[in-house]
């Protein structure tokens, strides 16, 4: 083990893939989590939620999904899974729980000598260094016109089946993953479903000729450009143009890599049995009348809100950050801010395909700089020691070490996608 010790905020997914990767390497951590539980937003999520990803390539590094497990596991069946995977690796015993952290201040010129960080209980503590996996789906973004809606209202967050659905006319506004199966949800329990798309979409498939996308092997060893040229053709054969299906508009463009994944089939099949009925995007609500972009107007009981997550970071001065579309900018695999040192994110990424092996490549990249930092520029002041030579020979390593994983992680991510 070594002398320095690092913190690791959240115990959610990513959280945990931190902990156990720095543990089995050596690493003294102390992991704060401000629930009692591991796992974070899988206790929550709504009830019909299943993973787009399959189970064979969506677990952990080191910890696969049980095979007895649906190709697509369950929410409840995700939740135990990451839970089984605190216990196997005894990680609890490095978290506290019911403990937030509220605040995070670099130590020496842009955190090179450390963070403190100060929690829930008064704490305040310094670390080597802080790795933020706090997770970017709890601060639900609303948008201001929700609030001219006179019936019952709710962000996708909130909501957890259809008996949180008031009276029987249900608009969903968004049509991305969870916007789809908002709709499906409440289409399935025969309510009047209709679902605002405010732009062309290609909705993929889970399944292409019976097999998950993602292990379709054969597809994923092919050049990036290649891939989604040849996903894009099987996305057409299997379930065609989107605008064949009525109401849904034409997408500006069909190349996946430049529109968020949506990977839904029941959305579609709905559709074109009449239960989901497609609108454009909302230009007014007046009481529970709601007024599109194609001058049509309708009544609704309840509207669902899957309009995304802001990115957050309460304990952290944001004008430490770069930031761009409203998230820090990062390099090294989406894991070292711009102008910061000994900080890193672990999970702040959607990536097209499984998550969860991000998460832990992620780590095991924050791992291998944490040994180069120590090395070379820890805070007992050995980088400032070193001659002009030796220090460029250090930040040598640490940017070709970065660059190394960086493309592996980019690797994966593509061929997840």
């Amino acid at each position: 083990m070594t002398a320095s010790r690092y913190c690791v905020v959240g115990a959610g997914a990513a959280g945990l893939a931190a902990v156990q990767v720095l543990v089995a390497q050596g690493f003294a951590v102390d992991c704060f989590e401000r629930t009692e539980r591991t796992g974070g937003h899988w206790h929550t999520d709504y009830e019909s939620l299943h993973l787009i990803t399959s189970r064979d390539v969506s677990g952990f590094e080191g910890h696969p999904m049980p095979p007895d497990l649906p190709v697509y596991p369950s929410r409840d069946q995700m939740r135990d899974y990451i839970e089984s995977f605190a216990d196997r690796f005894d990680l609890r015993r490095h978290i506290t729980f019911d403990t937030e952290v509220t605040r995070i201040e670099p130590e020496g010129p842009d955190g090179a000598h450390g963070w403190w960080v100060q929690t829930s209980d008064g704490r305040r503590t310094r670390y080597d260094g802080v790795l933020v996996a706090n997770g970017h789906l709890w601060d639900p973004h609303v948008p201001e016109i929700a609030a001219d809606f006179t019936g019952t209202s709710l962000h996708s967050s909130q909501y957890r089946g259809v008996d949180d659905v008031k009276g029987d006319r249900v608009l969903v506004v968004g049509a991305g993953n969870s916007g789809c199966d908002l709709a499906v949800d409440a289409a399935t329990a025969r309510l009047c479903t209709a679902i605002s798309v405010r732009r062309g979409q290609v909705f993929q498939p889970k399944a292409i000729f019976g097999r998950p996308r993602a292990e379709l092997t054969w597809l994923t060893r092919l050049p990036p450009v290649l891939q989604e040229r040849v996903t894009r053709a099987l996305v057409h054969i299997v379930v065609g143009p989107p605008e064949v299906y009525r109401g849904l508009p034409r997408p500006v463009t069909r190349n996946l890599n430049q529109q968020p994944p949506v990977v839904n089939n029941l959305l579609l099949y709905w559709i074109q049995h009449g239960r989901i009925e497609v609108t454009p995007a909302i230009t007014r609500i007046d009481g529970q009348t709601v007024l599109f972009a194609d001058g049509t107007a309708r009544e609704f009981d309840t509207i669902l809100w899957a309009t995304g997550f802001r990115t957050t970071l309460p304990f952290l001065d944001p004008s430490l950050l770069r930031w761009k579309g409203g998230v820090p900018l990062r390099v090294a695999g989406l894991t070292v801010p711009v102008g910061l040192e000994r900080l890193y994110f672990i999970g702040l990424a959607a990536p097209r395909g499984p998550q969860l092996p991000v998460y832990s490549r992620q780590a095991r990249l924050v791992a291998r700089l944490l040994r180069l930092t120590e090395a070379g520029g820890s805070p007992s002041g050995a980088f400032d020691r070193q001659t002009p030579d030796n220090r460029i020979d250090i930040v040598r390593a640490v940017w070709n070490e970065q660059m190394r994983a960086s493309s592996r992680i980019v690797e994966a991510l593509e061929k997840a996608s």
